[in-house]
């Protein structure tokens, strides 16, 4: 009887792994999506509305977020304690132009940061200009097509 109890057990998991795994998969292209972090020193530019193009490539997914400085030199898909190890491969910036609503331009920094799942918070440790990592919860929600995209 035990055994059955847990065969039926392992199915039920089975099954609501696979179920979660298809809602956090989305059909390859690129997406509009919220990014959101736990700080507000962290954050992506007022001008994007808290969003980022989300690229969705052979299952795997990447965010494009443009931040509201460059403040932040590196970021890392985990903790801070991993990030600070020897062999850590860190998320390096590229520079982005902004535009706010009032027509100014400014350039800040923007990564690439890999997404594990939507809906869900993940690591994503920081370094900024004062050479300290800093570990931070985010998470990416609300993924719309892009305009002109299917």
């Amino acid at each position: 009887m035990k055994r059955m109890m847990l065969f039926l057990l392992a199915i039920v998991l089975l099954f609501a792994a696979v179920a979660q795994a298809e809602i956090d998969t989305l059909p390859d292209g690129e997406y509009q999506a919220v990014f959101r972090t736990d700080s507000s020193m962290f954050r992506v530019s007022e001008a994007l509305n808290n969003r980022g193009t989300l690229t969705v490539r052979d299952g795997a997914m990447t965010i494009h977020i443009s931040l509201n400085s460059k403040k932040i030199l590196s970021l890392f898909p985990g903790t801070a304690e991993e990030a600070a190890k020897e062999n850590a491969v860190l998320l390096m910036p590229t520079e982005d132009e902004v535009t706010y609503s009032d027509g100014y331009t400014e350039t800040v920094y923007g990564f690439d940061v890999p997404v594990p799942y939507l809906d869900r918070e993940f690591d994503l440790a920081l370094i900024g200009t004062k050479g300290k990592w800093y570990d931070h919860r985010v998470s990416v929600t609300d993924p719309q097509p892009k305009d002109g995209a299917e």
